[in-house]
């Protein structure tokens, strides 16, 4: 598909922006590892929240929620709906330890709570497994998607697409840091909110879907509205609801969706100015991320149901596109080849940013384990902040490098997603209980990410026959058990560590009392308050989701009723935490 000028002149425009924010940044982010990796500790809850926000919103996010809606229906958003419970769990109760902890990584986290060389070790492989291999999974499916836009929209060779969206992304994240990403992806997130839902609303309205009222009623849509599955369809239900609701969200460590906080959600954490702010920005990063985003996503899906009912439409519409890449999740892509001039390079630019957005996170969030937990802990402790901050530089343009080439080993979004939930399947609960629960040590956490990582390649590599969900379930209950025998059978982190960590953090529970006595500093907050205020945002934020899910099926009294019990639940918040 050719791109009018009109269309180049904004990509290029938001190219240009990019590159001079990186520029304006480069000085002060040079000045030390802690404005390179943290911006110096001193951002606001909203450009972080937005932040966040941006980076979820990668170039394979529509591919993969059209892939999930035209396998199972609306209600197959549940595969990530359902971390809302530990985005919620992070905001009122994870997000204030984290930045009292002072830690420059999650990752240094690890020699705060636990003792011994077990402790160093652990850093020093969690800093290579997860800023390096798990990185550059998760920036190949990034990639991914940015071919399949390329080669649909474009007409460009993987190579070609790869190399005019990385180059941009590796210079302005090299120069400046975690501020430019920052700063990017505010301008991001508005262009590619913009983007997406002028696309939903022409596509939407296109001569072969017909309108809004006729595409809810065509027959191949229809069927695929529920926002949960029937329970009708057991199997259905139990796969795209249940599991995910009941065991996944607690389970399973999956980028941006920790249990506990972690990753680049930490990070941005650690880089506000206070623990008020950092509330603030989890709590905008989940109310956007998951109420306010995915409709103009879903309903673009809905509607390619219409026009490329078939793979076959799809392979038929594109012939010179690879038989390799035909999925589902190519549909979104081939849908916005209907967009007019103008607004197509609106939304290409937005796909871009979208992109850049992802990638440079997870660049700078790599390249400071990489700094930070190997590099300065492991390879040279007296490394000045120059030499810090140029590692980080040169570990950002190898990241990408592996990253583009993953990429052509990966077949579509959905198997990204699958295979990073199972990779840490049954690790989840570690996260979450280590902050409380004084027994768990370093070997738990060796323990679990080995186990899991062995029984994800197993799987992976055997005729099982088993459904996903029975994977991941079986997943998850042998390496819960492998990591409890592991806590048991193992010396517990010495008293020491434990009490200075404890008196760091100072986290809610009477578990550190009854083990350090009671001369330690008072807990912080209330746990239970704290709970009753993950389950009223979570109600919240479901509500606003199905509330302008019901406002365009046209059932407009529900959607009022939802949307002013959102309200009433944001008002329990606010008292709650004064």
């Amino acid at each position: 598909m050719q791109l009018s000028i009109s269309d180049w002149s904004i990509i290029i425009g938001f190219f240009l922006i990019s590159l001079i924010i990186g520029v304006l940044s480069m000085r002060r982010a040079g000045s030390s590892a802690a404005e390179f990796f943290l911006s110096g500790r001193n951002m606001p809850w909203w450009l972080l929240g937005v932040s966040m926000v941006a980076t979820t919103f990668s170039a394979d996010t529509p591919n993969l929620v059209a892939d999930l809606v035209r396998q199972n229906g609306v209600s197959g958003n549940w595969a990530w709906w359902a971390f809302l419970l530990t985005g919620m769990l992070t905001v009122f109760v994870y997000a204030r330890l984290w930045r009292r902890s002072g830690v420059m990584t999650d990752i240094e986290f690890y020699e705060l709570r636990y003792s011994g060389k077990e402790a160093s070790f652990l850093r020093g492989f969690r800093a290579i497994y997860l800023g390096v291999f798990f990185n550059v999974v998760i920036m190949a499916t990034v990639c991914l998607a940015a071919v399949k836009i390329g080669s649909v929209l474009l007409g460009l060779a993987p190579w070609k697409t790869l190399l005019l969206a990385s180059v941009v992304t590796v210079i302005y994240s090299a120069l400046g840091g975690i501020r430019s990403v920052i700063l990017t992806d505010f301008v991001q997130f508005i262009l590619a909110m913009i983007g997406s839902v002028g696309a939903a609303i022409v596509i939407v309205n296109l001569p072969e879907v017909g309108g809004l009222d006729a595409m809810l009623s065509h027959e191949n849509v229809k069927p695929s509205l529920d926002l949960i599955p029937s329970w009708d369809d057991k199997e259905t239900f139990i796969m795209v609801f249940l599991i995910p609701i009941a065991v996944q969200w607690w389970s399973v460590w999956y980028p941006g969706a920790e249990p506990g906080g972690g990753g680049y959600v930490a990070q941005r954490m650690l880089s506000a100015k206070d623990e008020d702010h950092a509330l603030g920005a989890t709590f905008l990063f989940n109310i956007a991320h998951y109420a306010l985003r995915p409709w103009p996503w879903i309903l673009i899906a809905l509607a390619s149901m219409i026009v490329f009912p078939q793979l076959s439409d799809i392979q038929a519409a594109f012939p010179n596109v690879d038989s390799d890449v035909i999925g589902d999740d190519l549909a979104y892509s081939a849908m916005l080849t209907y967009l007019p001039h103008g607004l197509l390079g609106l939304v290409v630019a937005s796909l871009i940013a979208a992109f850049m957005s992802t990638i440079s996170t997870h660049l700078n969030w790599g390249a400071s384990y990489i700094v930070n937990d190997f590099y300065l802990r492991f390879v040279d402790p007296e490394a000045s902040d120059k030499k810090q901050v140029n590692v980080g530089r040169i570990s950002t343009v190898v990241l990408m490098v592996l990253a583009a080439l993953l990429s052509y080993k990966i077949g579509t979004a959905s198997a990204g997603f699958n295979v990073l939930l199972q990779i840490g399947a049954g690790t989840g609960l570690i996260f979450i209980l280590r902050w409380f629960w004084w027994r768990i040590n370093a070997y738990t956490e060796i323990t679990g990410m080995v186990s899991s990582f062995i029984y994800a390649i197993a799987m992976l590599n055997v005729d099982h026959g088993l459904e996903p969900y029975q994977v991941l379930v079986l997943g998850v209950v042998l390496t819960t058990i492998c990591w409890l025998v592991a806590t048991f059978m193992t010396r517990p982190t010495s008293t020491e560590t434990l009490t200075n960590f404890y008196n760091t953090v100072q986290p809610a529970g009477k578990g550190w009392r009854k083990k350090l006595g009671n001369d330690i500093a008072p807990a912080q907050g209330k746990l239970p308050r704290q709970i009753l205020s993950m389950v009223i945002g979570t109600f919240l934020v479901y509500a606003v989701l199905f509330g302008f899910g019901k406002l365009l099926y046209g059932e407009t009294m529900l959607a009022i009723v939802l949307l002013a019990f959102s309200a009433i639940a944001g008002m329990v918040l606010v008292r709650l935490n004064r």
